[in-house]
């Protein structure tokens, strides 16, 4: 991209004057490339990247959604402020949740401990040391009740951060709501639920692959069926780049994602129209500003070509890429913890001159500990400030036009289409997962980023550079020990209150749904009304189906 000079004048002066400037003073670094390697030129001038605007980058609101998804953006509404949190016991969570509706929070995003999110109870041994540890520990219909306890679920929107247990935990949502007198078809939201992108980056898988996208096709044709408002996917190009990933792999591997979620609901029988517009993503934001607004832009474009030339829909919400971002947890220190609200700040500003649709900051003490209630407030609070007081929600697209993020958008688009052309020849995202392409090359970026700053040829305020004395030790958050007693006598009290035939009967149910060829929503539903646990919905799974095992292995 770098020896591109986009006219004759510009041309000349990185010939004479920019060159001998440079003899005299060279530049401060050899390199200059964001984390996908694209090395940008020293300046930019309207050209080729902005030749043709209108036709190859079109306008808000009208595919190819290169400028965005509406046409007013954030001149009509705000995106959607929405906190992760959850932890320790759904008590607990369920105030925490109320506190951050009251300070703002226009919607809730549900974070689940590692037991729930891999489908043990808590008093599985497998479970000890993590119960309640990184978010809220839900193993039964009466958890859930009171994780949502006084929660319209019929005016906010609730997201859960689930993958390989999202079956049950969308399962237990409609029942809560059925209990609140809240009709399902009214529920608004997203369920993770993105299952490829377990097996790519995160590790929370517990089934192997196919069975794993039996239940993410399930639940999306459940949602499709009867949860109209609900998206029943969020695809999560996060979790990718947390791995390590460069922004060109996120946005490849993302897509890939999808379309390999699209061919199986295809396959399971809906038409693309059908359930295409609920389609959701998650993207991660880091610090590299004009990449990740770049990166936002072009995935947007990229989604839109695919879909219209593999699928060919007559709806053209179909071709939408709405998305979810959040601030990058990777990328927050451990040292000066106070700078990673600029690095906060930086990503915030980044998701929102992206045009994305929803967001979550991160706490600043997130590289020690779960956020506390303060810390959760500021993150919240750099958001309204970039939205009332900034400006940047005032234009749409500000950036749009500049030449050095319409080239940036194009490479990175460029890029990620042909990384989604090798999946392809290898057969499509399921056989690329199953053959561990994915995994190999984040990997590699991976190592390559920390190589580069372990050389210092990457600067981290705070760790390799500017690193300062010794500092104050920040509050933070603490789980009281005895929450996971509590959750394992919790659980073994309600397994023990239980209509004992009645669950057992839709145990039975279930094992005999599981070795059909239908959707398995339905079982799963009358198991969790009639008090089965998310471990004992699992052990079922599981002795149908066995264990994942790594194609590395």
């Amino acid at each position: 991209m770098a020896e591109h000079p986009h006219d004759e004048r510009l041309a000349r002066w990185l010939a004479t004057t920019y060159a001998a400037s440079v003899a005299r003073h060279p530049e401060r670094r050899a390199s200059f490339a964001t984390s996908s390697g694209i090395e940008p030129a020293p300046c930019y001038a309207p050209g080729p990247t902005t030749a043709g605007f209108a036709e190859r980058v079109g306008v808000p609101g009208e595919p190819p959604f290169t400028r965005g998804v509406q046409p007013s953006m954030y001149r009509g509404r705000l995106w959607t402020m929405r906190q992760y949190a959850g932890f320790a016991t759904a008590r607990e969570s369920n105030a925490r949740y109320r506190a951050l509706l009251a300070e703002g929070t226009t919607g809730l995003s549900v974070a689940f401990d590692l037991p729930t999110q891999i489908g043990y109870d808590p008093d599985h041994p497998l479970a000890r040391g993590e119960v309640g540890r990184v978010g809220v520990s839900i193993a039964t219909l009466d958890d859930m009740l009171a994780l949502l306890d006084g929660l319209p679920l019929d005016r906010i929107s609730i997201s859960m951060t689930i993958n390989s247990t999202a079956i049950v935990l969308l399962a237990l949502l409609v029942a809560v709501a059925r209990r609140q007198g809240v009709d399902p078809a009214r529920l608004r939201g997203t369920v993770q639920n993105d299952m490829f992108k377990e097996f790519i980056a995160r590790g929370t898988q517990r089934l192997p692959v196919r069975p794993s996208l039996r239940l993410v096709t399930d639940v999306i044709e459940h949602a499709t069926r009867h949860l109209p408002h609900f998206n029943p996917v969020s695809i999560s190009g996060y979790h990718i780049r947390e791995a390590g990933s460069t922004a060109v792999e996120e946005v490849a591997f993302t897509l890939a994602d999808g379309l390999g979620y699209v061919d199986a609901a295809l396959e399971r029988g809906l038409a693309i129209d059908e359930f295409a517009p609920r389609l959701s993503f998650f993207f991660n934001a880091h610090n590299h500003l004009f990449e990740e607004v770049a990166k936002f832009r072009a995935a947007r474009r990229l989604w839109a070509t695919l879909v219209r030339e593999r699928y060919a829909p007559t709806d053209p919400r179909s071709l939408m890429l709405r998305f979810h971002t959040q601030t990058g947890g990777s990328t927050l220190q451990a040292r000066q913890v106070d700078v990673n609200v600029v690095r906060v700040t930086v990503q915030a500003l980044a998701a929102v001159l992206g045009g994305t649709q929803s967001l979550h900051t991160n706490g600043k003490d997130e590289a020690l500990a779960l956020p506390s209630e303060a810390a959760a407030v500021l993150a919240l609070r750099t958001q309204q400030v970039l939205a009332h007081e900034s400006g940047v929600a005032d234009v749409v697209d500000p950036l749009g036009g500049a030449p050095y993020v319409e080239a940036l958008t194009d490479e990175v688009e460029r890029r990620a289409r042909a990384l989604i052309e090798r999946i392809d020849a290898l057969g499509g995202t399921l056989a690329a997962v199953e053959a561990g392409f994915p995994q190999r090359a984040i990997e590699k970026s991976a190592y390559e980023a920390q190589k580069r700053i372990e050389e210092g040829r990457d600067l981290v305020v705070g760790l390799n550079c500017h690193v300062g004395g010794a500092e104050p030790e920040p509050e933070l958050f603490a789980l009281d020990p005895a929450v996971e007693q509590e959750a394992v006598e919790r659980v073994r009290a309600a397994r023990a209150a239980r209509d004992e035939a009645a669950a057992q009967a839709a145990l039975a149910g279930l094992r005999r749904a599981i070795d059909g060829p239908g959707n398995l929503f339905p079982a799963v539903l009358e198991a969790v009304e009639r008090r089965v646990t998310l471990g004992e919905v699992f052990t079922c799974f599981e002795a149908r189906y066995g264990t994942f095992q790594s194609p590395r292995q």
